[in-house]
């Protein structure tokens, strides 16, 4: 027999290292989840922001006088002042002789594919027309 004396374990500490283990993978799709949805908040609050500057520049575009007698095309300057795999959509649903309306719709993509947790966002912008001025 060896001179040294057997090591004692204590109480409940015997397989602490693997508990956390298994603890931690099962907390792990709850986190990638928390993460997910965080991540989709971001993308739909940028998806808006993006709608707003295309209606708001579309509608800016559209009330300034065209050289040719008619309006700027606003459609294309609001899809061309955000970024390019937004995509948005602008119609004018109300024009009057004094303002322009355009509105921005945008689609919201998903981080899940196949889930669809928003709609899509739409934005209007009304902005005054522009009087020719004559020389």
């Amino acid at each position: 027999m060896s001179g040294r004396p057997a090591r004692r374990r204590r109480r409940g500490q015997a397989g602490q290292s693997g508990q956390a283990s298994l603890e931690y993978l099962g907390m792990l799709p709850f986190l990638l989840l928390i993460a997910l949805a965080g991540i989709q908040l971001g993308i739909a609050a940028y998806c808006g922001s993006q709608a707003g500057t295309a209606a708001r520049t579309a509608a800016r575009t559209a009330a300034l006088p065209d050289p040719d007698g008619g309006t700027g095309n606003g459609s294309a300057a609001g899809e061309a002042a955000v970024s390019g795999w937004v995509n948005p959509t602008i119609t004018y649903p109300v024009d009057s002789a004094d303002t322009v309306t355009a509105r921005a719709r945008v689609s919201v993509p998903s981080v899940l594919p196949g889930i669809r947790l928003f709609g899509p966002v739409h934005r209007d912008a009304t902005m005054p027309k522009e009087k020719e001025v004559t020389p």
